[in-house]
């Protein structure tokens, strides 16, 4: 077989990207942002405990657990999750999300005493200029919420994320004033986050590199996040946006979830990420994650979402299909996975799927019946291809069993009528 070089010319290397030359890690939101979203149901603690096993596996960094300031479920179910981290041993590093008020770090503060283990403050605070307004807030009065949060947190032992809301629309200088406040208090992460899906990718390459010069100035070991939303559509590439211009640390939800169009699809961005060579971690168990996710918060996944839909590796048009089988009949995987998909299935788990359909060559038939141990007698392929061409749709197992048991029949028949 030819070197994959030959195979696939590659014009997504012209012009790429570098890798960035900082570590690269992943922050999962889904337990907390995601499940935000107005049609998401909140899980049983069960179904996170097993996400979180799940994160771990795929290596995702860390994860936020909850704000246990909001109500008693979530207090307990923050607890279950840390004691999970702690007794299981998982590498995934635990975080919770607080206002910028005592009131909402004391739970975490407390959870992390029981349970024994550090949990990240991610204490957030709006920061543009129409936030500031519809709230009435003063800058002096962000700066002192900004200073008593931040410093509670740290007298209590814990790490702290200093976030922005709606950093995408702030002012510089209010957010020097507030990420100098954060910085000077100790915390060691700040970030920006595009709270509406307002940013462009340029808008990001801006305000990325604008904060990260100003935490360098302040103090150059201060962590830098990136939280987008996909309102725009724009989620994912302003995420690898943001990770070129200098964030080293990107959010994203499972399936995308979040409030209203949702957040940055964790998924998607794994994926990307391993196919750009960034990463090599083993996405194996990746659609086990999104079928867990979707089951337990009640959004199920379109049968075309990349990689995980039930249709990402699934063919029965007919030019397209001959290309895979072809491929298939060649005993070469690597070539089946790729003649026709941009994505290899073997790395997340998958196969591409051959089926019949309206649209589909006599080849599909015949590959179908010999993938499922029938013969593919001539008679039995053109009854299975002429019953796919009256459909408008893909014929499911059940179909095409019952046309090869009518044919079955049919010769069952003719065999025993007496011979003229």
């Amino acid at each position: 077989m030819p070197e994959a070089q030959d195979l696939i010319y590659d014009w997504n290397t012209f012009n790429a990207p570098e890798r960035p030359d900082h570590p690269i890690a992943i922050h999962d939101e889904t337990l907390r942002d995601g499940i935000q979203g107005p049609s998401v149901r909140d899980p049983e603690v069960e179904v996170k405990v097993r996400f979180l096993h799940l994160l771990d596996a795929l290596g995702v960094g860390s994860s936020d657990l909850g704000l246990p300031g909001s109500g008693p479920r979530a207090k307990g179910d923050v607890e279950r999750l840390a004691r999970e981290i702690r007794d299981e041993r998982l590498k995934v590093k635990a975080l919770c999300a607080a206002r910028t008020l005592e009131a909402d770090i004391q739970p975490v503060v407390e959870i992390s005493q029981r349970v024994g283990i550090p949990i990240e403050v991610a204490a957030f605070i709006g920061s543009s200029p129409i936030r500031q307004y519809a709230e009435g807030w003063t800058i002096d009065q962000m700066v002192d919420n900004t200073r008593n949060a931040v410093r509670f947190a740290r007298e209590n032992g814990l790490p702290v994320m200093y976030v922005t809301e709606d950093t995408t629309r702030a002012h510089p200088d209010t957010l020097r004033r507030l990420y100098g406040t954060a910085i000077e208090e100790g915390a060691q992460r700040i970030c920006v986050c595009d709270t509406v899906g307002h940013s462009t990718p340029d808008g990001v390459r801006a305000v990325v590199s604008h904060v990260k010069a100003m935490a360098q100035e302040m103090n150059p070991s201060v962590g830098i996040d990136w939280h987008g939303h996909s309102d725009r559509g724009f989620g994912l590439i302003n995420a690898i946006v943001a990770m070129v211009a200098g964030a080293d640390r990107i959010h994203g939800c499972a399936l995308g979830l979040g409030e209203r169009v949702g957040n940055t699809h964790l998924d998607l961005l794994l994926v990307n990420l391993r196919l750009l060579g960034w990463i090599d971690t083993d996405l194996s168990r990746l659609r086990e994650m999104g079928e867990l996710i979707a089951e337990g918060t009640g959004m199920s996944i379109p049968p075309n979402y990349p990689v995980l839909g039930h249709d990402a590796f699934r063919t029965a048009t007919g030019v397209h299909a001959a290309a895979v089988i072809k491929a298939k009949r060649k005993g070469d995987d690597w070539l089946a996975n790729r003649v026709y998909s941009g994505v290899p299935a073997e790395l997340f788990g998958c196969e591409q799927v051959i089926e019949i359909g309206p649209m589909s060559g006599e080849s599909n038939v015949i590959f179908w019946l010999e993938q499922h141990g029938i013969d593919p007698r001539p008679d039995l392929v053109q009854a299975v291809f002429d019953a796919a061409k009256q459909r408008d749709g893909l014929m499911s197992e059940t179909d095409v069993l019952e046309v090869v048991e009518k044919a079955a029949a049919r010769r069952a028949r003719l065999a025993e009528q007496p011979a003229p």
